[in-house]
């Protein structure tokens, strides 16, 4: 067993207290404030909850941990540290230098997901268990923080049909199908990239430039595209999609919720590089593989079915048209109109983020937790209607990613006449 000294217990617990309490007090009384004078509605108490209480977890798993690391107590503190400060850097949140990354962002996004991932070791602690491998967590969260800097290339073949297709009686996981088409419908997804601490500006502009030049017949954009770094400036998002002017009429997007915190940018920025953002709107357009209408669903909080059924309404099924729907909640899909969607496609749940589809294996923590009622990650089917659910290009929320890589990927769509 570890020595862990009574000093270094009052004097870890106190940095811990401090750090908890600073956090606290500077949403209170200082991020929400600004938000509020930014013109935004803030609710600070859920905010101050929110922050509050998920600080409040990891400083308690972080106490309970610190014993197993006594021999290493100063480098363990040092990462504790950065956690709070990271926190307390979005009292002014912009997209920092990689300097700052490098020194506090990436090691407290490193350190915050290793000792959340050790709650069940911290909990057989507190029982007065000394559990076997307390560095395991930290061991993944390392293999977290790579995986969150890469994405994954493919190509993925789907068969979607729309009415033509074989009705699936509950909402689920679907077979992507083994029929193909001499020339399928060749689309690009990019979905949640959050510009921020792990998509920066150039990272981002190299995806778009790779979205060109795999030369789709369309690319689509599913929401979410900032983070609270990115917000303070409206060029950078600009400056990030900007690679995607190089595809004119071919590019359009719908608003994910995210996107709901600072719409004037999103407008502007999609605006500026020839995007066509779909606010419950839609298109129609000829493209190489075939003629194609768009449906763009704006991002709606409530009375989900009834959105999306007014929408659906307002614009009917084109003739002689491959349907896609853009929306950003895959969590929505249950709620759609029976045989409104030939292909929707979503993003938002970030693939399930911390998983094991690296393993080459489906099971996803929000699959655990939440099964079918919200999909994670693929294709899923519901009567006729097909749904590709994207993993997402950067992330949000959680620090990190974990067996669940983001997603770059060309998905070819086969229309067959009868689909498998």
């Amino acid at each position: 067993m570890s020595v862990f000294h009574h000093d270094s217990v009052r004097w870890f617990q106190a940095l811990t207290l401090a750090g908890w309490l600073g956090v606290v007090a500077s949403t209170r009384f200082v991020h929400a404030g600004r938000l509020a004078r930014a013109g935004r509605t803030v609710n600070w108490r859920a905010l101050t909850l929110i922050f509050g209480t998920f600080v409040g977890i990891y400083s308690l798993v972080a106490l309970a941990m610190a014993p197993a690391f006594a021999r290493a107590l100063p480098l363990f503190a040092a990462l504790h540290v950065t956690v709070y400060i990271n926190f307390l850097a979005l009292l002014r949140p912009s997209m920092r230098s990689r300097v700052y990354l490098a020194l506090v962002g990436w090691p407290a996004a490193f350190f915050t997901a290793g000792t959340l991932f050790a709650l069940p070791w911290a909990l057989a602690r507190g029982l007065g268990f000394e559990p076997w491998a307390p560095w395991l967590p930290y061991a993944l969260a390392l293999v977290g923080m790579i995986q969150s800097l890469v994405t994954s290339r493919q190509t993925i073949d789907v068969v979607a049909g729309g009415p033509r297709g074989a009705a699936i009686a509950l909402l689920g996981p679907h077979p992507r199908g083994a029929q193909r088409e001499k020339r399928p419908l060749r689309i690009v997804q990019i979905s949640d990239p959050h510009l921020g601490p792990f998509m920066s500006v150039a990272r981002l502009r190299q995806i778009a430039t790779r979205a060109v030049e795999a030369k789709p017949d369309l690319i689509l954009l599913t929401g979410d595209f900032l983070t609270l770094d990115s917000q303070g400036d409206p060029n950078l998002l600009v400056e990030a999609l900007a690679p995607l002017r190089a595809f004119p009429g071919r590019v359009f997007a719908c608003r994910g919720n995210h996107d709901l915190e600072a719409p004037e940018i999103v407008a502007h920025a999609t605006s500026a590089n020839g995007i066509q953002l779909l606010v419950d709107q839609a298109v129609v357009l000829e493209t190489e593989g075939g003629r194609v209408q768009i449906v763009g669903m704006d991002f709606v909080f409530r009375d989900r079915e009834a959105h999306l059924t007014r929408v659906c309404a307002e614009h009917p099924r084109a003739p002689d048209a491959f349907r896609i729907i853009l929306l950003h909640d895959p969590g929505a899909f249950k709620h759609l109109p029976s045989g409104e969607g030939d292909l929707v496609l979503a993003g938002h749940t970030h693939g399930g983020q911390v998983g094991l589809l690296s393993l080459g294996l489906p099971w996803t923590f929000l699959r655990l937790f939440a099964g079918r009622k919200i999909p994670d990650h693929g294709f899923w089917a519901r009567g006729t209607d097909r749904m590709w659910v994207h993993r997402g290009t950067g992330h949000y929320g959680f620090p990190l990613r974990l067996g669940v890589p983001a997603e770059e990927s060309v998905l070819l769509v086969h229309r067959p006449e009868t689909a498998a």
